[in-house]
């Protein structure tokens, strides 16, 4: 599994470094395929078993949503995002209601796609306004360093140190030793990308940012852990050899893209 891992990240790697640099209509589209990739994977784990009228229109509203909101994103369009997220509420929100007398079921679908919704494009869409930003390709570089090297670094610490679990209930295989080793992988590969891409930075505060950033990693990892547990399922996916679906791959930097986005948007 770990060879297949390495020759999927390796082969990978080039064509994504490519399109953060380009930047434009290349990064909204890989952002726009990967959300919706990782939509219908999502759905799959949180429908699982169930194949209804709701279940196939509530994926559809989500999709489309999502590709509104990377386009807002996109275009420079912040206050387009609020509006779409309302919206998608409001259209959903109806289509339970029509249902509700013959499924009351209905509500907790719609549970469902709202987190859908909120989890995948609209946190995939602060990628993009980080890029948009000022310094974005260079932030892009140094996020995507801590979540890569803390993600590895914590499953090799976890296969050879890893005594006490993190969250068993959560993700039996992790551990603390892991979670410990794969910080301080994010925080010295992030700060090492820092030096290059981002010298005026200082070295406090990118440290500080590499921690927060590294720990929302984790988070976002154990939280689609929780979501395939809590379906009996093993993978998102099987697209990627030795990662399982785009979910799978992209699950940390879900959580990562907001927090980076308010550190630098609101605190840095």
């Amino acid at each position: 599994m770990h060879l297949k891992r390495w020759i999927t990240g390796l082969i990978a790697l080039p064509l994504l470094l490519f399109i953060i640099y380009r930047g434009g209509i290349l990064l909204f589209l890989l952002i726009a395929a990967a959300s919706m990739i990782a939509l219908w994977e999502y759905f799959r784990i949180v429908f699982k078993g169930e194949n209804t009228q709701i279940t196939s229109v509530l994926p559809l509203t989500a999709m489309a949503t999502g590709l509104g909101l990377i386009w807002a994103a996109y275009s420079g369009q912040p206050d387009l995002i609020i509006a779409i997220i309302a919206l998608n509420l409001v259209v959903a929100g109806l289509i339970a209601i029509a249902r509700f007398g013959r499924d009351t079921a209905v509500l907790e679908a719609l549970k469902n796609q709202i987190q859908g919704v909120v989890y995948i494009p609209l946190f995939l869409s602060c990628l993009i306004l980080v890029r948009n930003g000022e310094g974005g390709m260079q932030w892009i570089f140094v996020i995507l360093g801590i979540v890569f090297a803390g993600d590895t670094c914590a499953l090799y610490a976890g296969t050879f140190w890893g005594r006490r679990k993190l969250a068993p209930a959560v993700s039996p295989g992790k551990t603390v030793e892991g979670s410990i080793g794969g910080l301080t992988g994010a925080v010295l590969i992030g700060s090492a990308i820092k030096a290059v891409f981002l010298p005026e930075l200082a070295w406090a505060t990118a440290i500080i940012f590499c921690l927060i950033v590294g720990i929302a990693a984790q988070i976002g990892d154990l939280f689609e852990s929780a979501l395939k547990r809590a379906s009996g399922v093993k993978d998102s996916g099987t697209l990627l050899p030795g990662h399982g679906g785009i979910l799978d791959r992209i699950d940390a930097l879900l959580f990562a893209g907001p927090v980076a986005y308010c550190y630098i948007g609101f605190i840095f």
